[in-house]
């Protein structure tokens, strides 16, 4: 079995390289040719959690699962709060393959799924970018949206002013683009074109007034039916695509709650991302209007991924 640390991963696997895996792998998921479990979690003290989720490619294909631990509070902050691996099968012997370090496939597949999406949905004079939160999944979607998009803004905002400026310092040293680190929401979201909000947030930070019409927004910091990022207005405002279906009818905490105050109904989830992919379902259809991918993540990003770097670590590339 193959060990693959962090490092050999960011190697391996590049946000361009990751866009095209996530695109494969998402109209994989809405052709029903892949099979997975619903994510299961299991809450522990402190507020940690273990997450375990298995899936499959289809015949064939690549398969296997990942397990997690979620540890918000932390004595050492240089640990990361997300910990744990990706373990891969021989599709053939059904001996495992691979086991690949899972903080930094989930940090580069999850940033690649949201510019994949972008891709698709925004408008493509899209210029502005406005991030909220300022945690290691910031760093890499303003990184993965330059794969998309020309940007010629990046605006961040986060609780702590310090850690939006240090982000920003370290953005611009990177891209030599223009980053402002913001005191509120409303001022790094304002006029901007793709918002992407990958908080830890609660309650709604993101309210629908702050939203300019023909805004993109990738909808990523919760994961679970609870925590949330945006209002019921804004969903309702909006067209509202699902990384999966099935997944964020269970868990997005989002739409969930716009449904259950009454805002919306199921049917306001237009399709997943891989049915626009596929033709099936259309994505932007006007330029003023306001377009929402929720990015719950799913088994399969992590498997293709996996997948993805394995083959390129077992022929030494």
């Amino acid at each position: 079995m193959i060990l693959i640390d962090p490092d050999r991963i960011r190697d391996l696997l590049s946000y361009r390289d990751g866009i095209t895996v996530m695109r494969e792998a998402m109209a994989k998921l809405s052709a029903g040719e892949t099979k997975q479990m619903l994510r299961n979690i299991l809450p522990l003290d402190h507020g940690r959690m273990f997450g375990v989720m298995a899936g499959t490619m289809g015949p064939g294909g690549a398969w296997g699962s990942k397990l997690v631990s979620v540890t918000p509070e932390r004595t050492d902050p240089a640990i990361p709060s997300h910990q744990g691996v990706v373990i891969l099968f021989d599709p053939d012997t059904g001996a495992p393959a691979c086991q690949a370090e899972a903080g930094a496939i989930t940090a580069i597949r999850t940033a690649s799924a949201s510019a994949m999406a972008t891709d698709v949905l925004a408008r493509t004079d899209a210029r502005d970018l406005a991030i909220l939160g300022t945690g290691e999944q910031a760093y890499h979607h303003a990184l993965a949206m330059l794969e998309v998009r020309d940007i010629g803004e990046i605006r961040l905002w986060g609780r702590t002013h310090e850690n939006a400026e240090k982000l920003a310092d370290r953005l611009v040293a990177e891209t030599g683009i223009d980053v402002l680190a913001c005191t509120s929401v409303q001022q790094a979201v304002v006029g901007a074109d793709i918002i992407c909000t990958v908080t830890a947030a609660q309650e709604p930070v993101l309210p629908a007034a702050c939203v300019k019409p023909g805004a993109h927004i990738n909808l990523v910091g919760s994961s679970f039916d609870g925590p949330r990022e945006i209002d019921d207005a804004l969903v309702a405002g909006s067209r509202f695509f699902a990384d999966s279906r099935e997944s964020v009818l269970a868990q997005g905490a989002e739409l969930r709650h716009a449904i259950k105050t009454g805002i919306v109904d199921e049917s306001h989830l237009v399709g997943e991302i891989g049915e626009v992919l596929l033709g099936n379902v259309e994505g932007r259809l006007r330029d003023d209007g306001i377009t929402i991918y929720n990015s719950l993540g799913h088994i399969v990003q992590d498997i293709a991924a996996a997948a993805f770097i394995f083959e390129k670590a077992r022929v030494g590339i």
